[in-house]
């Protein structure tokens, strides 16, 4: 029943209710006939308290019974404090003797996000484990350790990007006076091989630095089987069990499959594309991703025939002007596009190395249904995290259901507090590489070192390695206008001609910049945005300038480098909306 009578009552009983809490190791307010306040006794081994709910509520907030006290600590009703229990929490709270854990720290996942936060933990002094193990693609292909970035992306695809390229200055030396007679042609299992070599010592030099840091590595399948304690099981079946005071999830993601009739049977990803022992000649690529532009871009470049089957738009979540100009440029250099359509099945007309392929596809607008025969196709459009199969639920671990990925707080704390998370599977998170090796060298240092210092996702730079490379930091022209409104946003463009494209003639006028600046802060720059050669190179200087509120007054004030690509950010005089010609005479 709740309290009646005048105030000075009500303050009694408050006063007996705190004086019952604080002189108690365990205060449970309970009912003598609520099932939930008998489940929570027998964890506790405490008597039932008086039930004053009234009184409670308007000091806890709580309604329900039992409303549970743990050393002047309110821990909430049953879902709460069995939650707590299975969390180590209470046992914290009431003082036990510190249990004693295997490790200090265990990482799940040996990709460039797991191995930085295990090494920096390690240096601090602490115990460390990494787990890594790679399952293998429905071809079979597998890796050594070091994680996506090292073996089937970043460095594979940026060396078969350079291979691209090459082979188009090979082509533009002759205008600059290089005389060669015999034909160009390119060798697939030599550059396969090249960079494939090159892997593998990073993959070695990855090991020898976690030996060398004392950090225990061990190739095996991680999953929980409680909160503090994971089963390892490596590549022969055997298990082993481990514990640890805290955890950190680095596992990452890997591509989708269609799930269409041939898909896994048939189709590569970016998975297997990198180490194929074949060229894969005439390829069709599904999906309009980063991924799938990049490596469409290169395996253009090398000379094969290459067409992309776009379901919407290109480079979903990237600048859609600069998304259409790298498409545009693409598709006029040698790069088909099929627009509105996504396959139904892919069928083997002949096995080899490659075979033949029958792609059968419909239109996302009408009923239309096309085929086309390709040697090998490849899937690029989107991927999963690999987070379903770790036994998250054993450690309580919330996950969205929808796509694998794992909510976090501002110290990639998940909701379980001993329980962290970096990199790809990390919900509303850039999927970048530098990252997830930030994040997790920060979050080692918060742990083990004292340091308060979080990951800063804001004004992140990446680059798009297609043909013609697009870099940018910060806003989307959408987004910004989105944020602050039309009429707060001015847009700098233009377009401009490389002094190294002069000679051989090519590409005039089909290189881009432009910058979005928000009014409201004294033209503070918030979009940065370069379609042109070394996008990286040049990108990146300027993110490290928008860290420090670059302004466009400040970079009409800065004098640029002659002749470069990146000096046109220092002469953007003309607005989008003024509608003037971009267009350049010369370099």
């Amino acid at each position: 029943m709740p309290p009646n009578g005048c105030g000075s009552g009500r303050e009694q009983l408050k006063g007996r209710i705190e004086g019952l809490i604080g002189s108690q190791r365990v205060m449970v307010f309970s009912k003598s006939y609520c099932p939930y306040c008998a489940k929570t006794h027998p964890v506790l081994f405490t008597d039932e308290g008086p039930g004053y709910q009234h009184v409670l509520f308007e000091m806890t907030g709580q309604k329900t019974v039992p409303s549970v006290f743990v050393n002047k600590t309110h821990i909430g009703g049953c879902d709460k404090t069995m939650q707590a229990h299975k969390d180590g929490i209470l046992q914290q709270l009431l003082g036990e003797e510190k249990l004693t854990y295997d490790y200090d720290l265990i990482v799940i996942g040996g990709g460039s996000g797991g191995l930085a936060c295990s090494k920096e933990a390690a240096l601090l002094g602490k115990k460390v484990m990494v787990l890594d193990y790679v399952v293998s693609t429905p071809k079979g292909t597998t890796w050594g350790l070091g994680g996506t970035c090292v073996n089937v992306g970043c460095i594979p695809k940026k060396l078969m990007h350079q291979t691209a390229l090459l082979g188009t200055a090979v082509q533009d030396s002759r205008k600059f006076g290089w005389e060669f007679d015999e034909a160009v042609k390119h060798n697939w299992e030599t550059m396969k091989t090249a960079v494939n070599n090159y892997i593998c010592s990073l993959n070695w030099g990855y090991r020898v630095q976690l030996r060398d840091k004392n950090v225990n590595y061990v190739n095996s399948y991680a999953e929980f089987v409680e909160p503090h304690k994971i089963k390892a099981t490596n590549k022969r079946g055997k298990e082993t069990f481990h514990t640890a005071a805290k955890f950190v999830l680095a596992t990452g993601e890997r591509p989708r499959y269609l799930g269409i009739p041939g898909d896994k049977e048939f189709c590569i990803t970016s998975d297997d594309l990198f180490s194929l022992p074949y060229c894969p000649r005439k390829t069709l690529v599904v999906g309009a991703s980063y991924v799938a532009l990049e490596c469409a871009g290169f395996l253009a470049g090398l000379g094969l025939d290459v067409t992309v089957m776009v379901r919407s738009i290109l480079l979903r979540g990237f600048d859609q002007d600069m998304a259409n100009r790298v498409g545009s440029y693409m598709e006029g250099h040698g790069v088909k596009f099929v627009r509105k359509f996504v396959p139904t099945k892919v069928e083997e007309l002949e096995s080899g190395s490659p075979g033949r392929l029958k792609v059968t596809a419909k239109s996302t607008e009408t009923d239309e249904i096309i085929e086309g025969e390709y040697n090998t196709v490849l899937i690029a459009v989107g991927r999963d995290a690999c987070t379903s199969k770790i036994g998250l639920d054993k450690a309580g671990l919330r996950v969205n259901e929808k796509n694998g990925k794992i909510p976090v707080n501002d110290e990639e704390q998940t909701n379980v507090p001993h329980i962290y998370a970096i990199g790809d599977i990390l919900e509303g998170k850039w999927e970048l590489t530098p990252v997830a090796i930030q994040a997790g060298k920060l979050l080692a240092r918060r742990l083990f070192g004292g340091s308060t210092v979080k990951c800063d996702y804001i004004n992140v730079p990446t680059t798009v390695f297609t043909p013609l490379e697009y870099g940018c930091c910060g806003l989307s022209e959408e987004k910004a206008l989105e944020m602050y409104g039309e009429p707060n946003i001015e847009v700098y463009h233009s377009l401009f001609w490389p002094l190294e494209f002069t000679v051989p003639s090519r590409d005039n006028n089909q290189c881009y910049s432009k910058v979005v600046c928000n009014k409201l802060d004294s033209e503070r720059v918030v979009g940065f945005h370069y379609l042109g050669p070394n996008a990286g190179e040049v990108t990146q200087g300027f993110a490290a300038a928008m860290k420090c509120g670059l302004t466009k007054e400040q970079l009409d004030d800065t004098i640029g480098i002659h002749p470069t690509c990146a000096e046109i950010f220092t002469t953007l005089m003309i607005s989008k909306k003024s509608g003037a010609d971009i267009t350049q005479a010369g370099c």
